[in-house]
Parts: structure tokens; sequence; C-alpha cells
């Protein structure tokens, strides 16, 4: 457990950091852009690593329960994260979706993380996933106090209206049925795809 609090830790707050625009404005003028990004990177990365690791010998040696989910939240956690992949997808294809949500990255972020702490009642998955939605609340207030969108992907274009809203809901679906059916089970290992 406690290489996953690392891990959560260095990345989480290097994440939050970037919403302190005061201290992270002070830092890149020190050191300046360039190794700022490298070092934010660097540090995401490292902490991406240890979550990885924590989380995975957390569910091998130190499994603990704290309630039990009823099986259809595992349904349900299944339809919200579709709906998280189509948020994250609308980021990068701006439409009414996107102008709608704002974020559409940060309210995917929080979707699934909702999802997860609904379907899994461990000590780890709610550290986890509660920690990551403590996270995206946080950067979305934080965005919007600054009243601004932060873009998430390549130049910013205006909406294109209902076609991009279309192609995020396909992209979306076909992302997330790929993932929850084929790759959750291989990089996570956990089947969460019903029958399997």
């Amino acid at each position: 457990m406690a290489i996953l609090i690392l891990g959560l830790a260095t990345f989480l707050g290097t994440h939050l950091f970037t919403v302190a625009r005061g201290p992270r404005a002070d830092l890149i003028a020190r050191i300046g852009e360039g190794p700022y990004k490298i070092l934010y990177s660097v540090l995401s990365l490292v902490g991406l690593v240890l979550i990885g690791q924590g989380y995975g010998a957390y569910r091998r040696d130190g499994w603990i329960d704290v309630w039990y989910p009823p099986v259809w939240t595992k349904h349900l956690g299944l339809l919200l994260v579709l709906i998280a992949f189509i948020c994250v997808v609308s980021a990068y294809v701006p439409g009414r979706i996107k102008t709608t949500l704002k974020h559409p990255m940060l309210a995917g972020v929080k979707i699934w993380a909702v999802s997860h702490l609904l379907s899994n009642g461990d000590l780890g998955s709610i550290l986890l996933f509660g920690s990551i939605l403590v996270w995206a609340v946080i950067a979305r207030i934080g965005a919007k106090r600054r009243n601004e969108v932060v873009p998430h992907a390549g130049p910013a274009v205006a909406p294109a209206g209902w076609r991009n809203d279309a192609a995020a809901v396909v992209v979306g679906g076909v992302a997330w049925f790929v993932f929850a059916r084929y790759l959750h089970p291989l990089w996570i290992g956990v089947n969460v795809w019903p029958g399997t």
C-alpha cells in the first residue's frame, strides 16, 4: 500500500502543482519552460509506474475489503466508463459535447473514477479512484476560478457541431469496447466484460 500511496502522491502532486499558477510560474521562471516540462513529465511517469506497481502488489498481497458492491454496480460502471471514453475523445474532437462540458477530459476522468468507486469496494481501489476523483474536482474548480478551459489536444479549432459529436461517440465507443473487452483483462488483470 505504501508504494501505491507514494505513486499517488507523486502523480497527483505533480498534477495539482499545475493548479497553483503562482508557484508554477515562479518555477518556470527559475528553471525555464523546457526543463519544467521535462521534470513534470518525468515525475508524472514515475508516479504512474509507482501507482501500477503499488496497486498490483496491493491486489496480490494486501487486499482489504471495505464493502461489497452489488453486481448491478459493475454493469453501471461499464456504462459510465463508456460515457467517460466519449467525454475524453470529445476533448480532442471539438463539438457540442465539448462546448457543453467545457472541460470534457476532466469530466471523463471524474466519471471514470466514480464508476470504479461504485464497482469496487476494497480499500486500495477506494484510495486510488477516490484520490483521482478529488484531483479532477480540484483541477476543474481551479480552471473555473481562472475562467479558462485548458486545451488537451492540438490547436484550438471552432466546434464543428454534431458531426464531431458523432465522431466522438463512435471513436469513444470503439475504444471503450476494445479496452473493456480485451485490454482491461490483459493490462489490469480483471475481466469486466459481462460473461467473461
